[in-house]
């Protein structure tokens, strides 16, 4: 697949009557100093997996491939699977706790966490922050709210991209002049507006007791918030937008979910490659319409209240498969890709993949199904975190989390309710 880029965004040809192209990306043009980014793409399913056919029976480099992971095989040295790994207190709420997936915090404990329930795709965008068009990327299968995934520190859920086509504009295609002039009037308007608000809470804020101030606390880091958006949306768009040689088919976003999820898995991609974004965060919750194009009877939850029914998780297997055919698909995309640095764009991208969900079926949080890809790190074993293997008492996932961000170049030892790293999850040498 082609790709052409700006490795220097003023470098143009220059043709008659001053008409500018910008150049592809060279390897003449590598700024040998600059070091290749680190990525953190987060995939997280709703209903999770069945337990038994996610997890191998034995742990260590000698695991046997589980039902689920065979179609990963050619990629057992890129990744890690992990049990033992759960949010301890806040692994509840069946549904309601899968949001707490990426962030160890459900959104109602959040209060008095000093960056509410942040998830750990938003920390790490906070230190991309417009290096990048798009300090994080969102982007979801639909619209079901127990698979929010992405928060911000003002305990905030991010809406996430859900129509393909959309993704697409977003990332590659030219904005029109008219329009280019019309969102920059616009974002001066919201920029005025927003000083007037700040303006009025400053006021506020001295007038009001210590919970109040709290609470206005809070809505201050959100204006923020949009205000470095804003900032970050003004400075990128000017700049001209990378040009891939792939586009979505018509009417993507009217394919069944099968059709569908690929697509997502190639964009989430190229926006790696083209270094538009650096973190993304990619929610799959329920199949749609027309049994989401798989050859099942049932719908998509119902088969994960199974009951050990064989009938109902044969037809879930059909869907879990899926999910980690494509997972597959999309490691075998980043491995292909070399960069800069002489490493592939996986081994510069942390992929985690699992779900805030332990056990649909039971609508249990516990023994979260997690795997980790990439990012430099010492693959290829099942690991697993059970401190006390009779009683299933887990080890926060956070942990996880904290080594990610440290690996990312966050200077952080704690996150959400987790203090240190993750124990014998090492970086290759």
């Amino acid at each position: 697949m082609e790709i052409r880029k700006r490795m220097e965004r003023r470098t143009f040809l220059r043709g008659m009557g001053g008409a500018t192209m910008a150049l592809p990306a060279l390897d003449a043009m590598a700024d040998a100093t600059t070091e290749t980014p680190m990525r953190m793409v987060c995939v997280g399913l709703n209903f999770g997996f069945v337990p038994q056919l996610f997890f191998p029976q034995t742990i260590g480099p000698d695991y046997q491939l589980s039902e689920r992971l065979k179609p990963l095989r050619k990629f057992r040295d890129d990744f890690t699977v992990f049990s033992g790994l759960d949010h301890g207190t806040e692994a509840q709420g069946g549904h309601g706790g899968v949001h707490a997936y990426l962030s160890g915090v459900l959104s109602k404990h959040s209060r008095n966490m000093p960056e509410a329930n942040i998830s750990v795709d938003q920390k790490a965008a906070q230190l991309v922050g417009a290096a990048t068009r798009y300090s994080s990327l969102q982007i979801a299968s639909g619209n079901d709210p127990n698979n929010q995934i992405s928060w911000n520190s003002s305990g905030v859920s991010i809406p996430p991209v859900t129509r393909v086509d959309l993704l697409y504009r977003l990332l590659f295609q030219t904005m029109d002049p008219k329009l280019r002039q019309a969102t920059k009037a616009k974002q001066a308007a919201r920029v005025s507006i927003l000083d007037l608000v700040k303006t009025d809470a400053d006021y506020l804020q001295r007038k009001v007791g210590v919970a109040d101030k709290q609470k206005i606390d809070r809505y201050f880091t959100s204006v923020r918030e949009v205000e470095r958006r804003l900032a970050q949306s003004r400075q990128w768009l000017d700049e001209a937008k990378p040009r891939v040689d792939y586009e979505v088919p018509d009417a993507a976003d009217a394919m069944d979910f099968v059709d569908r999820v690929p697509l997502y898995y190639d964009l989430m991609a190229l926006a790696l490659e083209t270094d538009s974004t650096r973190v993304i965060t990619l929610g799959l919750a329920d199949i749609g319409a027309n049994y989401g194009g798989f050859k099942i009877s049932r719908g998509y939850h119902q088969l994960t209240h199974h009951g050990k029914v064989p009938d109902y998780i044969t037809e879930l297997s059909v869907i879990e498969q899926f999910h980690t055919r494509q997972f597959a698909r999309f490691l075998e995309h980043l491995k292909s890709v070399q960069e800069n640095n002489g490493k592939s764009l996986l081994e510069n991208s942390m992929v985690l993949f699992g779900s805030g969900m332990g056990n649909a079926s039971s609508h249990s949080n516990k023994n979260l199904p997690l795997m980790l890809a990439g990012g430099g790190f010492r693959h290829g074993e099942h690991k697993s975190y059970f401190k006390d293997e009779a009683h299933k008492v887990a080890t926060p996932a956070g942990n996880l989390f904290i080594s990610m961000l440290q690996r990312f170049g966050v200077q952080t030892d704690r996150f959400g309710t987790a203090k240190s790293t993750l124990n014998g999850l090492e970086v290759k040498a």
